[in-house]
């Protein structure tokens, strides 16, 4: 056993942040499957449009809508998409049904453009569902203030969904609490609760890349040695201890009889994931976001890279609630040093939007060009 299959020993789920045409139809899926206990797949993007622009395996589907003067780029990569995503879907049904709908998901996201459009994102969310037509399918929804009821009422209707760009310990309980209500509104209408699943994408490098880089700042003008001490040795450290504060969170409100409401109907937990885990700073580990954040009722999401850097050294071992007391006073050192860790998550989420509308606008030029 491999150190990724190890990972389902200590309750974590390996799922894999990539997608493209030949991971299904040269079996590599199904490999990853059974050799290595893959059990989702994530896509974003940012993936779709490398998979499309950095190869050439979608070119003859591509070329086959030349001339189709009554589609467009979207609906022609919808098309595309919207196929992979299916057949993925069909590839992890095993999965899916052995892990009793616990695990075997692929996610597909929205348009990045509606992030902050209520109406828009359920308009399409629902469209999505009912085109993939697969019960393993996570519609992927930005946790921005107007997310929040877009995540409760999807679930209300028995659309499972992946919040992603998560980054605040605030934006973590406030998607965690729509999801209950989501569920209570779903049993209080009459429906089945227990084959409704949802994540909360929790990302984490991109959290240590911004505040490294502000600590670096900040270390410029201090004159203190000590605070100075203090922050050099926080670095590297403010993802995994954001990470593991918000799991700390999951297991109270996972608990209780609020909760036991639901769990006695069927429910199943709202799983943290950890996303972007790939390591960006070459000083650090490069199986760092997986090492360190090991624990039951998680998913790692982990990009192609990353996944053979842990099958090769990887360290499987309970660590996500290792340290926790320290987990919090790294978060006091931040506010002595007036690091704000709320500007931090804000601009983190507003970037993420913002690159996954620029991936995706070029993506579809993309598409354009291959079609003409």
């Amino acid at each position: 056993m491999n150190p990724l299959e190890k990972l389902h020993n200590f309750g974590q789920s390996p799922w894999m942040d990539y997608i493209r045409r030949d991971l299904f139809a040269s079996g590599e899926l199904k490999s990853l499957i059974s050799n290595d206990g893959i059990s989702g797949v994530t896509s974003n993007p940012s993936i779709f449009e490398k998979a499309i622009a950095q190869s050439d395996e979608y070119q003859d589907a591509i070329a086959a809508f030349a001339g189709r003067g009554d589609l467009n780029a979207k609906d022609i990569f919808e098309s595309l998409e919207v196929s992979d995503i299916q057949n993925t879907a069909d590839a992890l049904r095993s999965v899916y049904d052995a892990t009793s709908r616990r695990d075997g998901y692929v996610s597909m996201e929205v348009s990045p453009r509606l992030g902050h459009d209520v109406e828009g994102t359920l308009a399409e969310a629902r469209r999505l569902w009912a085109m993939v037509d697969r019960p393993n399918l996570l519609v992927k929804v930005p946790a921005t203030d107007e997310g929040i009821p877009i995540i409760k009422q999807l679930l209300s209707e028995g659309i499972n969904v992946n919040v992603t760009l998560l980054f605040s310990q605030e934006a973590y309980k406030n998607v965690a609490q729509a999801f209950i209500s989501g569920l209570e509104a779903r049993l209080e209408n009459g429906g089945d609760i227990s084959g409704v699943a949802s994540v909360a994408s929790l990302f984490v490098s991109r959290i240590d890349t911004l505040v490294d880089r502000l600590i670096d700042e900040k270390l410029e003008s201090i004159e203190d040695v000590d605070q100075a001490a203090l922050l050099k040795g926080i670095k590297g450290k403010v993802a995994i201890a954001n990470s593991r504060i918000c799991y700390q969170d999951y297991k109270n409100l996972f608990s209780g009889e609020r909760w036991q409401v639901l769990a006695d109907k069927g429910a199943n937990t709202q799983r943290l994931l950890w996303a972007s885990t790939s390591t960006k700073d070459p000083a650090y580990s490069d199986t760092l976001y997986v090492d360190q954040l090991i624990g039951p009722d998680t998913v790692n999401t982990i990009p192609p890279a990353t996944m053979d850097a842990f099958r090769d050294h990887g360290n499987p071992q309970n660590s996500l609630e290792n340290d926790i007391e320290t987990a919090y006073k790294i978060f006091d050192i931040l506010k002595d040093a007036d690091i704000s860790m709320t500007k931090v998550t804000d601009q983190l989420l507003e970037e993420g939007l913002e690159q996954f509308v620029v991936a995706f606008d070029n993506l579809l030029n993309v598409v354009d060009k291959a079609r003409s």
